[in-house]
């Protein structure tokens, strides 16, 4: 299986976040032509697509927790030129909080109306039940009907979760989906019921103990491109069990292509697994008080929300 990749290059950037959302996306229109190029056929072949961001809590995209935005709306720029299907930008409420109000805060209204394209919050939806064999186990899991009907491109950030390994698409997925097995079961039932036809990785900024600028796009099938990202954290795909059960006990064969005729955009796998710093996410009840007076400043300045995991502090 082949997974593509390109380099994002922002001169100006010189490894720091770039706040302009105009300039962020007019750097990633390229790229993101250039990595979904050989997947055009497969994006293009049904009336209906659902991009599945990493958009599960209000962090701001600088972080690497959620993905950019702008990565997403330019992935729904270049639908809206090789297609006329409906395309969705689609997250889920939960019992922290409403995906209204995350997508709000991370402007997702205006990506949204800029590429006429909708929000969908998966929880108002209908949903159908599917069993799943996973290993030696019957996974059930529920699924929303949005997921079932419509071509499924997974956006995933490049980070770990809480427990360690990547995050990826598979996981993105089975967040989304309602099943009485764990969390891990879960995510390769949920990733064998929809089927998505492909997983966009955003390495533009990864989280790996501190946010890094990698500037990197990965695209291709869900569990090749998570394999890649676990390599990239230096996780071992053998002790993720999510990944163990998708491919198996062999290693997994991967042919990665990159997709840039340019030189400048190739990326070097070696020296960005070089350039992310060993770690994974801090507790979560560790804020540093600095962060909550900044964010409160900016809040106060720009009329905008403070996050939610800020407010109580």
């Amino acid at each position: 299986m082949s997974v593509h990749v390109t380099g994002v290059d922002d001169p100006d950037r010189r490894g720091g976040w770039t706040p302009d959302v105009d300039r962020r996306l007019g750097t990633l229109e390229s790229p993101v032509r250039t990595v979904l190029e050989p997947y055009v056929s497969s994006l293009t072949a049904g009336d209906r697509i659902t991009l599945v961001p990493d958009v599960h809590y209000p962090f701001h995209p600088s972080s690497g927790m959620v993905t950019d935005p702008a990565v997403v709306g330019s992935i729904a720029g270049r639908l809206g030129t090789w297609t006329d299907a409906d395309v969705a930008i689609a997250g889920a409420s939960d019992e922290r909080i409403a995906f209204d109000r995350t997508a709000a805060y991370l402007d997702y209204p205006a990506v949204a109306e800029r590429f006429d394209v909708d929000l969908v919050d998966l929880a108002d939806g209908g949903r159908r039940n599917t069993v799943v064999a996973v290993g030696d186990e019957q996974v059930s899991v529920s699924v929303p009907d949005r997921l079932v009907e419509s071509t499924v491109v997974v956006v995933p950030t490049l980070r770990p979760t809480e427990a360690g390994p990547v995050a990826g698409g598979s996981r993105a997925l089975g967040r989304l989906v309602s099943s009485v097995a764990d969390a891990d079961p879960t995510a390769v039932a949920a990733t064998q019921a929809i089927e998505p036809a492909l997983s966009v990785l955003d390495a533009t900024t990864v989280y790996s103990g501190d946010p890094v600028a990698a500037d990197a796009l990965f695209a291709g099938p869900t569990a090749q491109v998570d394999a890649i990202g676990s390599s990239l954290l230096e996780r071992s795909i053998e002790e993720d069990p999510v990944l163990r059960q998708i491919h198996g006990d062999d290693e997994p064969s991967i042919s990665l292509e990159s997709a840039a005729d340019d030189p400048d955009a190739e990326v070097d796998l070696a020296a960005l697994r070089r350039r992310l710093p060993e770690g994974g996410l801090p507790p979560r009840d560790d804020t540093h008080p600095a962060v909550t007076t900044a964010y409160r400043l900016y809040a106060a300045v720009a009329g905008d929300a403070v996050p939610p995991q800020l407010e109580q502090r």
